[in-house]
This record gives structure tokens, sequence and C-alpha cells, in this order.
């Protein structure tokens, strides 16, 4: 199944971050625009309210310095009679006939409040005054105000943010761990009982299309499981047959050639057989306490004599004799058939490395894995089925170990030259080869 998902979703490189801090910038950033937009608002009504108050103020005093002028008394509030430093536009719309107030651009950015009217002799009156401290003082606060909201706005955004986002990323993170388990192959798990929760919300949505996903391709690599058991099963009558048929031919070289092909085909069939057995993973192992080094030892010795066994700690381990020694098996013919000698098997603590001085794993299953039907030959010229490495990875998962691959290349050699060997790695549970815990490189040679 992690095959199977891995091909549906490719993946890409990408910039990873996380889902609080992207909301958490979007909310700060949308605060931030709303904040400043408000305050603009808020400034220019404020000003513009104040400065309509200093207008109706000074249109108060100027018409009370007309009344005082007409009836002869002395002039207050510092309005002038025909003022050289009138403003043009405001000059021209008293000459108009008509009364007027001005605002002009003073010092350091305050504003001049003009305001004048015409007299019944044909002079015009006026008042300049400055926008009065006080007012000034209050745009100030307000603008202190605004810019300490703002801020606040945008501080409370981020928090919130992050609590949404965090929120959200959990169960986020809780629907992946869920799928990368469901594509690790354990079935009953369900990413919409992983995530939990009372809210509902789009994550139920995805945690459901992902576990109705992980059913339907369950029931399609189940049914495929079936046919391929089904078939290889049928065929075990017909080959059994074959091969009987085979042992009554007359000797010679047409007569191997039959055997031959037909015991490679009762092979092929029987780790069909094999391969269905485990995909359906009913497969239970039955474990003894066996000496590691010693068995490894014996089982090499009897398959083949001149491969070369190294046990650099012995220890007990708890496993199925039966299911490791085929795993064994499988890696040892995998290195006769597709490597070159000499091959080298060591043990050490609860670790078991089977080495050859071939060209090395293919690239695709360094980086996906054994697969049926791909050899273990980088040139793929090799002979087989491709299912020696996919039985033996299998095994290694009922027994609860770990199978890696990979190829010997000396320090600071280049990718693309030939690797100098292969090996393959059995990591038995619970093993600590050393006392640190770590897992040593052996020195390999040549390498």
């Amino acid at each position: 199944m992690r095959g199977l998902l891995g091909r549906l979703i490719p993946e890409h490189p990408a910039i990873r971050t996380g889902l609080r801090w992207k909301l958490s910038a979007a909310i700060a950033l949308v605060g931030a625009l709303v904040a400043i937009a408000l305050s603009l608002v808020v400034h220019n009504a404020a000003r513009v309210s104040m400065l309509d108050n200093s207008r109706d103020l000074a249109i108060e005093r100027i018409q009370v310095a007309q009344r005082m002028y007409e009836s002869g008394r002395t002039q207050t509030f510092g309005v002038k009679v025909d003022d050289p430093t009138i403003p043009r536009d405001l000059l021209q719309k008293v000459l108009d006939g008509r009364r007027a107030t001005y605002v002009s651009a003073g010092a350091h950015g305050v504003p001049d409040i003009w305001a004048a009217l015409p007299l019944k002799d044909g002079r015009v009156l006026s008042l300049h005054t400055r926008f009065t401290d006080r007012s000034a003082s209050v745009m100030q606060d307000l603008d202190q105000a605004l810019i300490i909201g703002s801020i606040a706005v945008v501080f409370g955004g981020s928090a919130l943010g992050v609590l949404i986002g965090g929120q959200l990323s959990r169960r986020l993170r809780k629907a992946a761990a869920a799928a990368n388990r469901v594509a690790a192959g354990e079935t009953d798990v369900r990413v919409r009982k992983a995530i939990g929760g009372v809210v509902r919300d789009e994550t139920d949505d995805l945690a459901r299309a992902v576990d109705a996903m992980a059913d339907a391709l369950g029931q399609r690599l189940e049914a495929e499981r079936r046919v391929t058991a089904d078939i290889a099963h049928e065929l075990r009558t017909p080959v059994t047959g074959l091969l009987t048929a085979a042992e009554l031919l007359p000797p010679g070289r047409p007569t191997e050639l039959v055997r031959d092909r037909a015991q490679a085909l009762r092979t092929l069939v029987e780790d069909v057989l094999e391969v269905a057995r485990l995909d359906g993973a009913s497969e239970r192992a039955e474990l003894q306490d066996i000496m590691l080094g010693e068995f490894i030892t014996r089982r090499v010795a009897a398959k083949d004599p001149d491969i070369e066994v190294r046990v650099i700690h012995e220890s007990e381990v708890t496993t199925d004799p039966r299911r490791l020694e085929r795993v064994l098996f499988n890696l040892l013919t995998n290195a006769a058939r597709h490597g070159k000698p000499p091959i080298e098997v060591s043990v050490e603590g609860r670790v078991i490395r089977v080495r050859d001085h071939g060209p090395g794993f293919p690239e695709e299953l360094l980086a996906d894995g054994p697969s049926r039907f791909r050899t273990g030959s980088s040139d793929r010229s090799g002979q087989g089925h491709g299912l020696g490495l996919t039985i033996a990875a299998g095994q290694a998962r009922v027994l609860g170990a770990r199978l890696t691959f990979r190829n010997v290349r000396p320090a600071g050699t280049p990718e693309h030259m030939p690797a100098e060997g292969a090996v393959a790695v059995l990591w038995l549970p619970e093993h600590a080869p050393t006392d640190t815990g770590s897992f040593p490189i052996l020195p390999l040679s040549g390498g």
C-alpha cells in the first residue's frame, strides 16, 4: 500500500512552514490593514471636526468684532482691517460680498484659521488664529491611542492566529500520522478516529476521504492477493504433474532442460503463494530462544561452506528459526545470483549483514525497497523473478525485524561511479550490539 500511495501522491521539494504561523501572519496582516484604515478614517474625521469647530468659532468672533467695529468700540480677538497678509482665495470671496473662512498650512504643520467678511464701508475685516494648542494636543493623544490600538490589534490577531492555527495544525498532524500508519500497512487505523474532536470542519471531510481511499485500496489489494493466491494454488497440481511426467522422460539434454524449467516453474508458484500469504498479514512467528551467531554459522555452512561467517558478538535472541533461515537463504541466493564473490556474512549482537562484491543494488530498490518481479540486479540481466527479496522483507516483518539495503562505495566516490558491493542488513528487534546501543558500520574489505 505504501508504494501505491507513493505513486498516487508524488513528492515535490517545497519550503515547509507551519500552518499556525501562516494563519497568524494572515490574521496579523489583515488586522494591520484594517487598523491602519480605521486609524486614518478616525484621524481625518477628528481633524475635520476640530477644524469645523475652529471655523465656527472664528465666524462667531469676527461677527462680534464686526458689531463692535460698526458701533465704534475697540476691536478684540486680534481682528484687522484690510490685512495685507490675508490669503488671496479668501480675499476674493470677501470681495464678492460673502462671509468666508479659510484654512492654510502654518508653521510646524499646525493649520492657520482665517475668517473674513466685508464691511459696509467697503473695507475687509479679517481674523487670523492658529489651531489651538488644546486641539493639537487632543489630536496627538488620539493618534497615540490609535497607534497603540493598532499594535494591540496586530498582536491580538497574531495570538488568535496561533491559537486557531495550532488547533487545526494538531488535527492535521494527527491525520498525517494516522495516514502514514495506514500507508505502513496498519489497515485497522482510521484517520477520522485518530483526529478526534467534537467540532466538525474540513479536516473531518479530509479524514473521511482518506479513510475511504484506504478502504478502497485495501479491498483492491486484498482482491489482487486472493486472485494471485488462487491462480498459484490452481497451478500447483498441473506443475506437480509436469514434474512427475518429466521424471519419466528418457535421459538426455532435452530432458534436463524440461526438468529444469519445470522445477523453476514450481519454485515460482511456491514463491507466489508465499508472497500472497505474507500480504494477507495472517502469518505469525513461532518464537524460540537461539544463539544467533551459532545458528547463522551452521545454516550458512549447510548452504555453502565457502561463505565466510564472522561472529563479532554472540547474542541470544527470541525469534522464529524457520523464518530467519528463509530470510538468510534468500539474501545469500540474491548475493550469489546478482553479486560477485566473495560473499561475507557477519553477526554482531542482533544485527546480521550479508555482503557481496558485485555491482550493487539498483537505485529503484534502494529508494522503494524490494518489489516483486523486479530482480536485485542493477542491470536487470540476472535470472530470477524478484520474489526472493520480497519474501525476505515480508518474513522480516513477521519477525518484527527491519531489513535495509545499501551499496558500498569508498568515501568521496561520486554517486555515478559503480558500487563495489551490496550489503543487506537484518536488524532483529530489541537489538543492542554495543554497550552504547549504537550500530557500528563494519569495516568492509575494499571499502
